[in-house]
């Protein structure tokens, strides 16, 4: 702790991890088995309890609330941790919960991510890398949500559903089934209106292979046998890596049904 910042009012308990260059402001508290990576900042009001690890330079502001116990009835007090990534930006009265027993005892957050005031990551959820979610989102137990996803504000994302890479999910809408990559989500029942193409010409991807991803969403919308069936003529049909990803992910274990292309 030489090496870090520690207000005078912040209480930090015996046993925890502070790495160097980190700054605990004033009124922090951090638990007796969390570990700090260097260059974390805990800017004020923050706490910071049970088995967490959070890695560098992330940057967690006022009263956000970070390694509670699962907001699960079944959880029995057992040793589950919550690990997040490098330089992701917590920002006011966010919630994320350690795992449970059940779930593989294990929350997860990638590097990179914005998680804007009021936003809540439940027990067992994994997140990818540069996810955004905008203020007032919550994302429910043993979700999985992808690299590059956004999820508007005020929206919910029902438990075990996953979030396919690149999706954008619009304000205001409940989530209850699959989102495939690269999907575009809205309405307040969430329907899968389209394609992020935004987020993909942003990333730079080339014109080919978002002409190819909108032939897909025709056929996945529009051609013949059950929604499984067309995907996978897809992949015996594509050259795009993007559309495999699609297929690879329809295709893949779930315990929830899809959004499907109207």
């Amino acid at each position: 702790m030489t090496e870090a910042s520690i207000h005078p009012s912040a209480y930090v308990e015996d046993g925890a991890q502070i790495g160097a260059g980190c700054i605990i402001g004033p009124f922090c508290h951090v638990g007796p088995e969390v570990v700090l990576a260097e260059n974390v900042e805990l800017k004020s009001h923050v706490v910071v309890t049970g088995r967490t690890e959070i890695g560098e330079e992330t940057v967690i502001f006022p009263f956000a609330v970070i390694g509670e116990i699962p907001q699960d009835l079944k959880f029995q007090g057992e040793k589950t941790s919550l690990v997040i990534g490098k330089r992701n930006r917590i920002r006011e009265h966010v919630t994320m919960n350690a795992g449970t027993e059940g779930g593989g005892g294990v929350t997860r957050v990638g590097d990179d991510g914005l998680f804007m005031a009021g936003c809540h990551v439940a027990h067992d959820v994994q997140v990818g890398d540069r996810v955004i979610l905008v203020n007032h989102a919550s994302v429910a137990g043993h979700c999985v949500i992808e690299d590059d996803v956004i999820v508007g504000g005020l929206s919910g994302v029902h438990q075990w559903v996953r979030i396919g890479h690149g999706a954008i999910i619009g304000a205001v809408t409940m989530v209850t089934n699959d989102v495939i990559p690269y999907g575009l989500v809205q309405a307040p029942r969430g329907k899968l209106d389209g394609l992020n193409l935004v987020g993909l010409k942003r990333r730079g991807v080339s014109r080919a292979d978002i002409t190819a991803l909108r032939a897909a969403f025709q056929m996945l919308a529009q051609g013949e046998g059950a929604f499984a069936d067309r995907a996978k003529r897809l992949g015996d049909e594509t050259q795009s890596e993007y559309v495999r990803e699609i297929v690879a992910f329809i295709l893949g274990d779930s315990d929830r049904h899809f959004l499907t292309p109207g």
